[in-house]
């Protein structure tokens, strides 16, 4: 079923964007992959200001040779990319393999539409945090060999999460337009889907990812927002 996307979903959290045409098709291993663990190798897809957090989804347009392979690839296996940022000064190498900061958001394709000239535009859907321990030069794109770095709450982070998001919900630029929380959402997701979307330095959402968890991220998040609001206009 052919379907004109008007939002992109960020988890649950859902963001007015660019439409693009999607096709709902969710493979037969898009499930086949905990939040806690990885392949030993998986392809990483490096750009210089988009990022992806884990439970957050990401659309993206394909159009790189190299990069449509590594998803035709992806899609014949278990649909894994993972998102990496590009360190400073990549401009010079960004044909080969520039460097690229190690920790990133794997996430799994939940949605793809090849298109005529034989690009793709996906659906990313951010599963686990991963460090990069070195990399395989064996495909014309980038493949990483990584360690995944899970993000558990206990029950106390999570008491503790949820009364952080009420000072967080203040600090939160009017600039959000179209942003939409479901009833229901859980505080994890709210906190990543923010972390992804909201207009930042590149080097800072970084920052917020390495974080250890959703709660230390959500604290993060509340000091760069308070640092921001001290800031002449």
């Amino acid at each position: 079923m052919m379907a004109t996307r008007l939002v992109c979903l960020l988890g649950a959290v859902t963001v007015l964007c660019t439409p693009v045409s999607v096709h709902a098709q969710a493979g037969p291993q898009a499930h086949a992959f905990d939040t806690g663990s990885l392949p030993p190798t998986i392809p990483i897809f490096p750009l210089q200001d988009v990022m992806l957090f884990p439970h957050a989804t990401r659309p993206l347009h394909i159009f790189e040779p190299r990069y449509r392979d590594m998803v035709a690839d992806a899609l014949m296996g278990d649909r894994l990319i993972g998102m990496v940022l590009l360190e400073p000064g990549y401009e010079a190498e960004y044909e080969g393999r520039p460097p690229v900061y190690p920790v990133g958001s794997a996430g799994i394709i939940a949605e793809v539409d090849e298109l005529p000239d034989g690009g793709y535009n996906i659906l990313l859907r951010g599963l686990t945090k991963f460090r990069i321990t070195g990399e395989d030069q064996s495909r014309s794109y980038r493949l990483a060999h990584v360690e995944a770095i899970p993000e558990e709450l206990t029950n106390a982070e999570r008491v503790t999460l949820g009364d952080l998001l009420d000072e967080l919900s203040v600090l939160l630029p009017s600039g959000l337009p179209g942003v939409q929380v479901p009833a229901g959402l859980p505080d994890e997701e709210f906190v990543n889907g923010i972390a992804q979307i909201i207009q930042i330095d590149p080097r800072d959402r970084l920052g917020l990812l390495e974080q250890p968890g959703p709660l230390a991220r959500a604290k993060a998040l509340i000091d760069l927002l308070y640092i921001r609001s001290a800031l002449p206009r």
